[in-house]
């Protein structure tokens, strides 16, 4: 069963084109974790707005002690949580209906 994380980041305005490219440098940091399977992150339509983090997992444990207990993870905060106000929650969901 795979679970789908689900974060909305609110990056601080004006910030954006920065977060973007640390995004994709970022990017190589989450696939090659283990239990990885697929990541989306989406734009807002309305400036202001929060992006959209979907990241699909083989397990919950796969995110949680795999990927956040990782140098990887490290590498990532370092690049991405400084553009967050607040820093986003993380919710997890299971299979679909």
């Amino acid at each position: 069963m795979a679970v789908v994380e689900h974060a909305l980041l609110p990056v601080r305005a004006g910030r954006e084109s920065e977060f973007e490219a640390a995004v994709a440098e970022a990017w190589p940091l989450i696939t090659a974790s283990p239990g990885f399977i697929s990541l989306e992150i989406r734009r807002p339509t309305v400036t202001g707005q929060a992006y959209l983090l979907l990241v699909k997992w083989r397990s919950v444990e796969d995110h949680r002690d795999g990927f956040r207990q990782s140098d990887r993870y490290q590498q990532w905060r370092a690049l991405l949580h400084h553009f967050y106000d607040p820093m986003p929650e993380v919710s997890y969901f299971g299979e679909p209906l």
